[in-house]
């Protein structure tokens, strides 16, 4: 099967104000919000919420370290829940809004549920700054986009938007 690189994805790196809504900054904010949440219940700093027709349906903090589960990202924890309780049509109409982008783990993840957009703050590349080669975080050069160009479902990608903001959660916590 040939596809053209980005025909599944679409890159929009604009600013938030000049390519998304007020409320897109608000979810980011409020994923921001369940990243540290997650902090405070000892696990990683990362969070995640499902939005449809404007409404948060789902939030969703990390929960690998109080889980022992290593699959227990903050997006995969959002897509269990999704796909038990929505059609991948209706997914298809939603956004997904994470604190960091989402690994090449929850990318499948998303782009197996149906969901129809990724908003996210923290990008891979800026994440990896952070932790550098922390145990803990053995992060995978391999952008969210590029996982959803290989695949033949289109998924809406935006971001990374408010990057010092969610960065700021992972302050001292790689350390």
């Amino acid at each position: 099967m040939s596809r053209r690189r980005n025909e599944s994805c679409t890159d929009r790196r604009k600013p938030l104000s000049q390519n998304s809504s007020r409320s897109d900054e608000q979810y980011l904010l409020r994923a921001i919000e369940l990243a540290a949440l997650a902090r405070v219940r000892g696990n990683h700093p990362f969070g995640a919420l499902l939005v449809m027709d404007g409404d948060t349906v789902l939030v969703a903090g990390n929960t690998v370290v109080t889980e022992r589960d290593a699959t227990g990202h903050a997006e995969v924890n959002v897509v269990r829940q999704a796909t038990r309780r929505f059609s991948a049509e209706e997914l298809h109409t939603a956004s997904l809004y994470t604190s960091t982008e989402p690994c090449a783990m929850c990318a499948g993840a998303v782009y197996w549920s149906g969901i129809g957009r990724v908003v996210y703050a923290l990008g891979e590349d800026e994440l990896l700054a952070l932790t550098g080669a922390h145990h803990e975080n053995p992060t995978m050069a391999l952008p969210c986009r590029t996982v959803f160009a290989a695949g033949q479902r289109r998924v809406e990608v935006e971001g990374p938007f408010l990057a010092d903001r969610a960065a700021a959660v992972h302050a001292g916590f790689w350390q």
